[in-house]
């Protein structure tokens, strides 16, 4: 284990920020001037291709198709429950949930969703291992501890969910739905992995985007995990909100990394109040400028560096000797619709009002709203609502995008062999852009390998855009993408 960490640690190259609190002062591996030249609007790559792609033409025999090839492939699977209620309204968020506080609307939704469960499993089969279970939302701890017990029991009727030990057990965590005790009953349920949303320790920020968390909630239930013996914590944070600046974002990202989790994922918020109503609720006066994000990004990115962290994906720091850490030095480290994974390979079944599948070359998706998935169910079917069965070129294309995410590295050899194409003959169109980025300093030419650079994680999002087929279509129609930072 000390040598992976040894080995991640040299190859990020960490370099402390001048004016950071550290005693290891050394030139920033980022700085404003470098992030401002490469930030531009594009996909996050949850996915490859991304759900822009998926159509209504999709169908059920598709799905049915997609599973049984799976099975006989002896595939193991993960499996995704969306639960998508909050009791109240966080103005940030761009998620598929439900504001509410009535009770029986959430037992209505449990009920379909355990439908659902009864008439995706004799699919699947019993033997196949669930080596990934998670759930998000929404609040999926807004659930009272019956619900959520009885979630799990139907869960585990139908699936092969593996032990504790040898399965990824996750739920994403509003802090201010959980006490210790209660954290206790997750782990007794199962659970191994949590994710705590904290979003920003700052009052007035907290605050402007109604969504007051005391810090001692967290450090409470951080404290809690270990006593638990949770496998993993995960803090989540957000920059670009209201009120937030640099020295609010240093200070709190210094106080999350005081409390030592194992990975702190950092994501970009994207203002979209034309098409999020609750955005409209925050003060635009005061949302930082891109100028103000870049900085913050820059300094925090460098931040984590110094405290240890390593870069993985397109959002995330871990430690080294993490489980993803050691699963990213390793090779193995994966993406889905739902974040990092560290089995080599395992088919996505998601399970919930909008929630996405990854079936080998397919992906499908839930109907989003909770009245038509409901009314889907109580006729019978499944809420399939549209999908998407990859090509050739989409698989190509896939690998090396995700392998740029997940491995940092692109490997030629590798390809030639799995599909057998000479790379520069296959991306000829790509090879200006690829030898741009190599002059730029993002990519390294080592051999049959493309080597992401220490400077060039913080951007893949950018090199893996140039290997999107769709994205000229979407940048001529006007698609409005996230930033790329």
């Amino acid at each position: 284990m000390l040598n992976v960490v040894s080995i991640l640690r040299a190859r990020e190259g960490s370099l402390p920020m001048q004016g950071l609190p550290t005693n290891n002062k050394r030139q920033a591996l980022w700085d404003d001037a470098f992030l401002k030249e490469h930030d531009l609007p594009g996909p996050r790559y949850a996915s490859y291709p991304t759900t822009m792609q998926l159509h209504e033409e999709f169908t059920f025999a598709d799905y049915r198709d997609a599973i049984q090839k799976s099975a006989a492939d002896r595939r193991a699977l993960a499996l995704y429950v969306h639960l998508p209620f909050c009791p109240t309204q966080c103005y940030y968020c761009a998620c598929d949930r439900v504001v509410t506080q009535d009770r029986d609307k959430m037992r209505s939704y449990l009920d379909h969703l355990i439908k659902e469960i009864r008439l995706v499993a004799p699919l699947v089969g019993k033997t196949r291992p669930i080596v990934q279970l998670q759930w998000g939302g929404g609040t999926p701890t807004y659930f009272d501890d019956s619900e959520l017990t009885e979630l799990m029991y139907h869960l585990g009727r139908h699936f092969n969910i593996l032990a504790s030990d040898r399965a990824d057990v996750s739920i994403e965590i509003d802090p201010r739905s959980v006490s210790v005790e209660r954290l206790g009953l997750l782990r007794g349920l199962g659970f191994n992995h949590i994710s705590l949303g904290v979003q920003d320790f700052n009052r007035e920020v907290q605050q402007g985007i109604n969504r007051v968390l005391p810090e001692f909630r967290v450090e409470e239930l951080v404290a809690a995990a270990r006593s638990y013996r949770f496998r993993s914590v995960n803090l989540d944070f957000i920059y670009g909100l209201p009120h937030q600046n640099l020295q609010t974002m240093l200070n709190t990202m210094a106080k999350a990394i005081a409390l030592s989790p194992d990975q702190i994922s950092l994501f970009s918020y994207l203002h979209l109040p034309a098409r999020y109503k609750a955005q409209g609720m925050l003060d635009e006066a005061v949302l930082p400028s891109p100028e103000e994000r870049i900085s913050m990004l820059s300094a925090v990115a460098n931040q984590m560096l110094a405290a240890g962290y390593v870069r993985i994906g397109t959002d995330s720091f871990v430690k080294p000797e993490s489980e993803l850490g050691v699963a990213y030095a390793e090779g193995r480290l994966r993406r889905n619709f739902h974040g990092y994974i560290a089995h080599r390979s395992a088919d996505l079944l998601g399970l919930g009002a909008s929630a996405v599948s990854q079936i080998g070359d397919l992906y499908c998706q839930n109907t989003s709203s909770v009245r038509d998935y409901q009314s889907v169910l109580g006729d019978g079917d499944l809420p399939l609502a549209a999908g998407i069965r990859l090509g050739r070129d989409d698989l190509i294309r896939r690998d090396v995008i995700m392998s740029l995410i997940c491995r940092s590295k692109v490997d030629r050899k590798e390809l030639k062999e799995r599909y057998n194409i000479d790379f520069e003959t296959y991306f000829a169109a790509e090879q200006l852009l690829i030898k741009q980025f190599v002059s730029d300093g993002l990519l390294e030419s080592d051999g049959a390998l493309y080597h992401v650079t220490s400077r060039g994680k913080l951007v893949v999002r950018k090199i893996c855009m140039a290997f999107d087929a769709y994205l000229p279509d979407h940048l001529k129609l006007g698609t409005r993408l996230s930033r790329v930072l």
